[in-house]
């Protein structure tokens, strides 16, 4: 279903596509730490921000699409990416 095909149920639809996130998989890679390191510090250098996003970064969007401060927003593809997406 599309967004506008919901609006009578009052449901709105958006979606949240998060970028390089510094979480534990990280850690259960198998990989030697140096690799590890050496792989984050490729992805950072290609990220407006020059850091990996944390998983509050990911939480704070979807509390915000989640709580009424939001209300109008519908359809909506939110990057929390440091700017990745718009390189």
């Amino acid at each position: 279903m599309r967004a506008p095909e919901l609006k009578d149920r009052k449901i709105r639809v958006n979606v949240i596509s998060p970028g390089p996130i510094d979480t534990p998989i990280w850690n259960s890679t198998n990989l030697p730490e140096e690799v590890v390191e050496q792989m984050k510090t490729q992805i950072v250098s290609r990220v407006p921000a020059n850091e990996m996003g944390r998983s509050e970064d990911v939480a704070k969007a979807a509390s915000f699409l989640a709580s009424t401060d939001s209300t109008y927003i519908r359809g909506i593809e939110l990057f929390v990416d440091g700017g990745l997406a718009s390189v």
